[in-house]
């Protein structure tokens, strides 16, 4: 094959390369897409301009209740208290499957290169997060927005200023502690 043809090739891939940011209300998408140009409206994302946007819609994985380690626990006695589990379990909230499913398949996605966690800037925005990421196996790279104003110019600004996402490990671990001491 010509070499100018692999270039085209390359160059095109390259064109097609999307970042999925993902926000933790609906209501912020929307203002982040709007920013960012996204503004093709499919079910559960809006899409464009190089970016898919999508929402969490609050705690979509939460830890598994107790009676998914042991089934003695599914009547609660003290003799049985506290209950620690070797291997913390997550399991998707039973309201919001369907919006799992559609952040688990766009991250999934070949034309999705990258994601931008854009969940509220705190130790549980992370956790949000970070727990879909896992849950839905995703292993693609991703940055943080840490943003505090939903103004365009600071979206805008915040989008310019993206920071690995593991510069947040500490502030994930926090969240689990808590999680798993609550």
């Amino acid at each position: 094959m010509h070499y100018g043809v692999w270039l085209l090739i390359f160059l095109r891939k390259e064109q097609m390369q999307m970042k999925l940011v993902l926000a933790e209300k609906p209501s912020v998408a929307q203002s982040i897409a709007k920013v960012l140009g996204a503004a093709k409206r499919e079910d559960g994302y809006l899409e464009g301009n190089g970016y898919v946007v999508s929402w969490c819609v609050g705690h979509l994985v939460e830890l598994a209740q107790p009676e998914a380690y042991d089934a003695k626990y599914s009547k609660w006695a003290y003799a049985d208290l506290p209950i620690f589990p070797m291997d913390w379990q997550y399991e998707v909230s039973a309201g919001t499957r369907k919006q799992f499913g559609i952040l688990k398949k766009l991250m999934a996605r070949e034309d999705v290169a990258s994601i931008v966690c854009a969940t509220d800037a705190g130790r549980e925005g992370e956790l949000i997060f970070r727990l879909v990421y896992h849950k839905a196996g995703c292993r693609k790279p991703f940055e943080r927005l840490w943003i505090s104003s939903m103004e365009d110019v600071a979206i805008k600004e915040s989008f310019e200023n993206l920071r690995s996402g593991t510069e947040y490990d500490a502030l994930y671990e926090a969240a689990l502690c808590r999680e798993r001491a609550d």
